[in-house]
């Protein structure tokens, strides 16, 4: 077995072995606490341009999966586990997963103490790493440098895609696509609506001209205060259609709107992550994906209202726009079984 090494920024050092592709990669070390669900992980838009450590200590054993796949290519710079299954069982697999890493062309390192570098993580913050099989002398300059750029051109469709439920469509949804449109898109389709799903950069009278009954905006990667030319786009449509937003549309959201976003220490990523809704006091287990917040201490003075609450650390989950007949999540809309995509196509159908 080949020996790889992942550096960090802060100069440590681990020794492992290769997984999947063979070769170098530098990118921004996060982890993921889910337990299940690695397919979705590998080819989720979200983590483009990160290494990805997996908390969990097994990944493979369901071998990989093609048709859960989120997107039709992996985005994430490089993958991290502990232990991997090389004898999958299940009668859905195609391959094993260091076969779809090599494929894929995603650099990897197992046996690993992940339990030793999430604690680093956690402690001192989200921090540049390389995956290597040549081990460094000192701290690379790459990782002093890298950084997460231009991940929403890089993952959002780049045409116009119209999708049709079967039957007769109920609504006309107009989605802005930063990057993660897909899972908003199928699960709107799934309740009727036809979507027609648009590159992030449509300008605002484009979205408009379509004349929609409701505009939607996905998730994607990235920092959302990079995305100036989006948040603008965004508020030249505020209070002008119903407005549902997800993820990194949820804090683009509410920068159009004149709120501010900040960097988590470390992020919010696996699918265990505890929301209060405040209103009703109820807990939900959700699914995320994401390193930015909303400051949401001053959103009545952007025409905001707290709605979820993260109970880990407290930071902002969603808002309610009453004005602007808008609302966001920062978590995957599933996550809630009260519906929020009934409240979105309420809100079409012209009630509050």
């Amino acid at each position: 077995m080949d020996k790889a090494y992942i550096v960090l920024e802060d100069g440590q050092v681990f020794e492992g072995e290769a997984f999947g592709a063979r070769g170098e990669t530098v990118g921004e070390l996060v982890f993921t606490t889910s337990v299940v669900g690695y397919v979705e992980t590998l080819t989720d838009p979200c983590y483009c341009g990160q290494i990805v450590l997996h908390t969990f200590p097994s990944l493979g054993n369901y071998g990989w999966i093609e048709e859960d796949m989120c997107d039709s290519a992996s985005a994430l710079r490089g993958v991290v586990l502990r232990e991997g299954c090389d004898a999958p069982s299940n009668f859905r697999s195609g391959e094993t997963l260091e076969d779809y890493l090599k494929s894929a062309g995603i650099v990897g390192i197992k046996s690993v103490d992940t339990r030793a570098i999430t604690q680093i993580i956690r402690d001192a913050g989200v921090m540049n790493a390389m995956i290597t099989t040549e081990k460094p002398e000192g701290v690379p300059a790459a990782l002093r440098t890298y950084r997460v750029e231009k991940a929403v051109e890089a993952t959002s469709v780049k045409a116009i895609e119209c999708l049709a439920p079967e039957g007769e469509a109920r609504n006309h949804v107009a989605l802005l696509d930063y990057g993660a449109g897909k899972p908003l898109a199928q699960a709107l389709i799934a309740r009727g609506c036809r979507v027609t799903c648009l590159p992030h950069n449509t300008p605002a009278e484009a979205v408009l001209a379509l004349a929609p009954d409701g505009i939607a905006l996905s998730g994607g990667p990235g920092d959302p205060a990079e995305n100036s030319a989006c948040i603008a786009e965004i508020r030249a449509m505020l209070g002008k259609k119903p407005i549902f937003a997800v993820g990194l549309g949820h804090q683009m959201l509410a920068l159009a709107a004149g709120g501010r976003t900040e960097k988590l220490p470390y992020g919010h990523r696996g699918a265990n992550q505890p929301v209060r809704d405040v209103e009703s006091g109820r807990v939900y287990i959700t699914e995320q994906n994401h390193g930015y917040a909303v400051c949401a201490e001053n959103a009545e003075a952007f025409g905001a209202r707290p709605r979820y609450q993260n109970l880990n650390d407290g930071s902002c989950e969603g808002l309610d726009y009453p004005a602007l007949r808008a609302f966001s999540l920062q978590f995957a809309p599933d996550s809630l079984p009260s519906g929020s995509y009934d409240r979105f196509l309420g809100m079409m159908g012209g009630e509050n």
